[in-house]
């Protein structure tokens, strides 16, 4: 789904969501037709009496929705493994048409807005100019911001993505169809022909396998992320470039393009920590895999402008630049000869095709009809269609570079020859045993480990200045430091043939010193990408859990403070970026504390780097669940501190979120702009505006979030028996065993908490729908305050109204509580064996969970958590009755199969279930 809830007041009074009713119905009536003919009558029936039942329970009260409740569980217990196959494929489908209704929805409601004439939606790029503008902030200076500006989503692989791409397809197949029945006027005889097209369209999705038959390789993970690029990226990001330039007008220099300050990023392929699969083959094959698609996409545009521009000599005067271009083609064909700007594309289309085969694997349609040299950059490419669009000009035919080639110069100015800035990513533990190695091979320090950090500093800064190479032809190194080596190596070579540009970020997980940074500027010096004080990448810490957020401010300044890394920085324009990790952080304290650690610490780095005269650029490292710093991005930018945006911003798009925000072109466009307009907003104005509060506001939060870490980390890593009641009462040991990514759900074998990866850790909790590390700990801080403050209720409330970090944090929470239901949670907690373990802690989860309830409801003097937010409790009510047969029957198979039940069938049922159910959320971690 996209990020924000459409506004209520401006649209026509009308029922605005009838539409969505009714293609929610039509969507469900032909499923029922598909299981009608392939399950048959009775597996039918069976289906629709689970479906009845399950809505009675919902929506029934006192004896009715017990009598439900009862006849769900004699409907499905029991089930032959058969016929829960079915079954959980009937609701896990349902679902996911659901969704598909809804986003169609979005987009129609959207275009009821604009039909209305009403005021530009909140987190459009309209209002955000119109807001800056009411605060005297002009067109000039957002012009100036674009110059200096980098955003950029970044799409990560997702080690619980379980959405299958051909299922992908199918979807968008039937999104399609259902969005032309709004905007196509049908005679009865089209519109059941259109229905017959659905019809097959959902049952090739029914007989389309939800599940993978082998895991995901790397090589797949890369494939899956650049169909987004074909779906929706290409054609909306110049769009998107297109229209805010023309907002701009003036602002901007006559015949010039806005600056590309928004491009793609991407970890697919490049990120290598916790994933042995990933290497310098991958690194290689994800940028040429990449250039395949750029190249592809400007060979299709070349040569359609080819045919559109067929202006002839005879009735237009061209450029002599423009002329020149016509005839360094060569092109002898008779019937063109008095049509220069065919003639022109003709040799840029040779020109392109020759630097594809050159640089990608990109298999060239259309041959060329005649032989030019490749071309030896973007620019050069570029400065060929600057000169098409010049020549237009001259002639009154400027406008017939707005459909096509207008759009394709921006298509190269935000991807160039690689289409995604590729990241490098190690864990700061292996740097360190590699760069040990590597010293002690050269004869420098034998012990590097044993070393105290000063000791460690000192001898990295003289390595960095030492012009002899670290690294020997003649000496032998462990296959670990090959494998590094042998990454940076190849980073060089991408960034010969490609421009910095496409491996420009080198970031290191686990953060927690200034050797950590100039670790791998030693390692850029094996490669050649670090010399004369120079790095060729930048040097990105990654701080992750609470006590490296609280130490990040410490550190920057460390290193700002050492000539040597001082001199990398400003060789690199005097801007440092630096990355906060969300999940981390989250399971490391919990939902509060991470929260309010990961805001302390971006104003502490801004501090530091304004003392240190650098540029602040925050690379936000969000997942797609609250309990990974998900939630709506909009809302979520805004509630930065003051100064943390001024450079733009870099944040992750991961797993089922790319897939709900980036799969249809209609709502990949307005989530870029969303993001955009955040951006915008956050940099040019003060939304917080908190003045002489913000001290009190801050040791608020400072004392809750202290009580909230004791309770959070009191139960998760305090409490006996805990790992035993998490790894029983959900589903991770079956999602470990998920073919859906190609990184381990584990960094390591144990089964430590610490040790297993935050996005399985929210995953599972969402399986059981208790959703644990999005609330858990927050009423017990409310709780505690209370105690110590009179006015504590009041301030809370104050701080609700006025600051809008706070607003959103308990916004956040209320999403994932609303999501929450403690009644099928408790189904789950049956599964814990040890009745003393099992009572005693689902006891304090569900007294947590009244408590952070109750709280919630007192601070914002709303009932419902989703008061503020009706358009997602609408939805999650629709969907709820849905989902309680497939939790039901994920109960009942790990019951059988934790019994014994191990054969396939069974291992199967429960992936689907799991699937299913990520669905019905629209979150898998």
């Amino acid at each position: 789904m996209a990020d924000e809830v459409l506004p209520q007041s401006n649209l026509p009074e009308v029922d605005k969501d009838r539409p969505l009713r009714e293609d929610t119905r039509l969507l469900g009536r032909i499923l029922g037709d598909v299981l009608r003919q392939q399950t048959g009558e009775a597996g039918y029936a069976r289906v629709e009496a689970i479906r009845q039942a399950a809505v009675r329970f919902r929506r029934g009260a006192g004896d009715e929705a017990v009598a439900a409740r009862a006849e769900l569980a004699r409907l499905l217990d029991g089930l032959p493994v058969a016929q829960v196959l079915d079954v959980v494929r009937a609701f896990s489908y349902f679902s996911q048409l659901a969704n598909l209704a809804e986003d169609v929805h979005q987009n129609r409601r959207r275009r009821m807005h604009a039909l209305a004439n009403s005021p530009p939606q909140r987190g459009s790029l309209e209002a955000a100019l119109d807001a800056l503008a009411g605060q005297g902030v002009g067109a000039d200076a957002v012009a100036r911001w674009c110059g200096e500006a980098r955003l950029s989503p970044v799409l990560t692989a997702h080690p619980t993505e379980v959405q299958r791409k051909s299922i992908l397809d199918a979807e968008r197949g039937i999104s399609a169809l259902i969005a032309r029945r709004d905007r196509t006027q049908f005679t009865p005889a089209e519109r059941a022909a259109d229905e017959r097209r659905l019809h097959r369209r959902i049952l090739g999705l029914w007989q389309t396998a939800m599940l993978r038959l082998s895991r995901l390789q790397v090589a797949d993970e890369i494939e899956n992320g650049l169909a987004y690029y074909r779906y929706t990226f290409l054609g909306e990001l110049p769009s998107l470039y297109a229209d805010f330039a023309a907002r701009l007008g003036d602002a901007l220099p006559a015949g010039s393009l806005l600056p590309p300050f928004l491009r793609m990023g991407s970890w697919i392929g490049g990120d290598r920590d916790g994933n042995p699969f990933v290497t310098a083959r991958t690194l290689v094959q994800a940028v040429r895999a990449q250039s395949s698609v750029a190249f592809a996409h400007y060979l299709d545009e070349v040569h359609r402008l080819g045919s559109e521009l067929s202006l002839s000599t005879r009735l237009v005067r061209p450029t002599p630049a423009l002329l020149d271009l016509a005839r360094a083609a060569n092109d002898a064909n008779p019937h063109r000869q008095d049509e220069p700007y065919r003639q022109a594309l003709i040799g840029v289309y040779a020109r392109l095709a020759a630097t594809a085969v050159a640089k990608s694997d990109a298999t060239i349609a259309r041959a060329p009809q005649v032989a030019r040299p490749p071309y030896a950059s973007p620019e050069e490419f570029d400065s060929d269609l600057a000169t098409i669009a010049a020549s237009l000009d001259t002639h009154g035919a400027a406008a017939l570079a707005e459909e096509r080639l207008l759009p394709l110069r921006y298509a190269l100015a935000a991807f160039g020859f690689h289409l995604a800035s590729l990241d490098l990513r190690q864990n700061a533990d292996v740097h360190e045993v590699v760069v040990g190695e590597l010293l002690e091979r050269a004869g420098v320090v034998a012990g590097y480990a044993d070393l105290d950090e000063g000791a460690r500093v000192a001898t990295l800064v003289a390595e960095l200045a030492n012009p002899r190479p670290l690294r020997s032809p003649f000496l032998g190194y462990s296959e670990r430091v090959q494998d590094e080596l042998a990454v940076v190596d190849a980073a060089a070579a991408v960034h010969a043939a490609y421009g910095a540009a496409a491996v420009p970020n080198y970031v290191i997980s686990k953060c927690q010193s200034v050797s950590d940074l100039l670790e791998v500027a030693v390692l850029l010096k094996c490669g050649g990408l670090c010399r004369g004080g120079r790095s060729a990448l930048d040097i990105v810490p990654l701080f992750e859990t609470i006590d490296d957020l609280e130490r990040a401010g410490r550190i920057m300044r460390e290193a700002f403070a050492l000539p040597a890394w001082r001199a990398l920085v400003g060789g690199r324009g005097d801007r440092q970026e630096v990355m906060l990790g969300y999940s981390d952080s989250n399971k490391d304290g919990g939902y509060l504390a991470s929260h309010w650690a990961l805001y302390r610490a971006e104003r502490d780095l801004v501090a530091a780097f304004r003392e240190a005269r650098v540029t602040l650029a925050l690379f936000h490292g969000r997942g797609g669940t609250v309990g990974r710093g998900g939630g709506p991005s909009y809302d979520a930018i805004l509630a930065q501190p003051k100064g943390s945006a001024d450079a733009g911003l870099r944040l992750t798009e991961q797993g089922e979120i790319i897939a709900s925000k980036y799969s249809d072109p209609e709502l990949g466009r307005r989530n870029l702009e969303t993001f955009v307009a955040a951006a915008l907003e956050a940099a040019l104005s003060d939304a917080e505006q908190l003045g002489d509060r913000a001290e009190r506001y801050y040791r608020a939060l400072d004392e809750l979030s202290a009580h909230a870490l004791t309770a959070y980390r009191d139960l998760v890593y305090g409490t006996r028996g805990f790992v035993e009641y998490f790894r029983a009462s959900t589903p991770i040991n079956e999602i470990a065993e998920l073919n859906i990514g190609s990184r381990p759900a584990s960094r390591t074998a144990s089964t430590r908490i610490e040790d297993l990866r935050a996005i399985p850790w929210v995953f599972s909790w969402s399986q059981c729908r208790l959703m644990l590390p999005g609330w858990y700990g927050v009423g017990s801080a409310i709780e505690a305050w209370r105690r110590e403050r009179e006015d504590a209720m009041a301030l809370l409330r104050e701080m609700h109204r006025r600051w809008p970090f706070f607003a959103s944090v308990l916004s956040n929470m209320g999403m994932v509580l609303a999501k929450s239901d403690l009644a099928v949670a408790s189904r789950y907690a049956n599964l814990v064996p040890d009745a003393a373990v099992r009572d005693a802690i689902f006891g304090r989860i569900a007294d947590e969970h009244d408590r952070t309830l109750a709280a919630l409801a007192e601070i914002t003097g709303e009932s419902h958590p989703l008061a503020d937010n009706p358009t997602l409790a609408r939805s999650l009510r629709d969907r709820v009755p849905y989902l309680d047969p497939l939790n039901h029957l994920q109960i009942e198979l790990l019951t059988r199969f934790r019994g014994g039940q191990t054969d396939d069938r069974t291992r199967r049922a429960i992936h689907l279930t799991i699937n299913g159910l990520a669905a019905g959320l629209r979150n898998s971690g």
